[in-house]
């Protein structure tokens, strides 16, 4: 692949092929999907019911500690040409309030083959990578149902999401949602952060573009599904060249710690004392980086 010339980089961001979400093949992991209408229920009662499970979901993920491990590459063909790689540890101070401990760091070498981290990179690992929608953030989205799938061993509904409008500098996902039909949780995600900053008019503006990504959750302590594991391959499409890009992270060790926060689960409180080991579902473990390949839905989100 073409890469970005250095003189040509500033800050560039890194970023993703604009344009509709396309669709591949489907994985031995994910069946066909079914435009069918849920039975039993209908599509706007589930949407109240998820984001809720969700707020649920945010609100317990920020008692547990963990370890997150991001890799950004980019590639010539199965050559790496430059890389970035951070692990660090998110743990809590006895307010708790977060903490990141970074265990390691090596300088990154990402400018060489083309790309450079902006603060849009920085909020994505954190926040979008992992995207949760509450209750208090569907009136952001147009929220459209298109069917349902087996993930796994799990059947899903099947939503794409789109940002109604954007405001300010605030960043949203674009993309799809797969939700079990058991937990009504969200249990895997696929698409981008928006906007990005394309120079359209070709006048040397810098442009800020981001990866389309898939996003798989686990379930953690037998009551939440926790994002394990996201992986991007992109090809990025800036005006002075393409850049392939590789991006994986993952989400490992979740611990409970102590806190006077109480957690619910369906009504009830968690135990302060119930932190079992991370266990993984049968065929819901990440494979390696080559065995899990995105997953990417049928049809583009709503359009704005």
């Amino acid at each position: 692949m073409k890469l970005v010339p250095r003189s040509a980089l500033t800050t560039v961001a890194l970023c993703l092929l604009a344009g509709a979400l396309a669709a591949v093949p489907t994985t031995a992991q994910e069946g066909p999907l079914d435009n069918a209408l849920p039975t039993g229920t209908k599509p706007e009662e589930i949407i109240p019911r998820f984001a809720g499970r969700e707020k649920l979901f945010k609100e317990a993920r920020e008692q547990y500690t963990y370890r997150q491990d991001i890799k950004v590459q980019t590639r010539d063909g199965d050559t790496v040409t430059g890389e970035y790689h951070e692990v660090f540890d998110v743990l809590y101070d006895d307010k708790g309030h977060r903490i990141e401990n970074v265990v390691f760091a090596p300088q990154s070498t990402l400018e060489q083959g083309g790309l450079g981290l902006d603060e849009g990179d920085v909020q994505d690992f954190r926040n979008r990578l992992p995207f949760v929608l509450t209750t208090e953030e569907v009136p952001e989205y147009n929220i459209l149902y298109v069917g349902q799938q087996q993930e796994d061993t799990l059947h899903c509904y099947v939503f794409d999401i789109a940002p109604k409008q954007i405001v300010g500098k605030k960043r949203y996902f674009q993309g799809r949602v797969w939700v079990d039909d058991q937990d009504f949780q969200i249990v895997k995600t696929y698409g981008k952060a928006v906007p990005e900053i394309r120079d359209t008019k070709k006048k040397g503006k810098e442009e800020h573009l981001y990866p389309k990504f898939t996003t798989w959750r686990e379930q953690i302590d037998g009551k939440y599904w926790f994002p394990t594991y996201t992986r991007a391959d992109d090809t990025l499409t800036f005006n002075t060249g393409d850049v392939h890009i590789r991006e994986i992270v993952k989400y490992e060790d979740y611990k409970r710690f102590g806190s006077n926060v109480r957690i619910l689960y369906q009504g009830k409180e968690i135990p302060k004392g119930d932190q079992k080991d991370q266990k993984s579902p049968p065929d819901q473990t990440p494979a390696p980086d080559q065995q899990k390949p995105d997953a990417a839905p049928n049809a583009q989100p709503p359009q704005k």
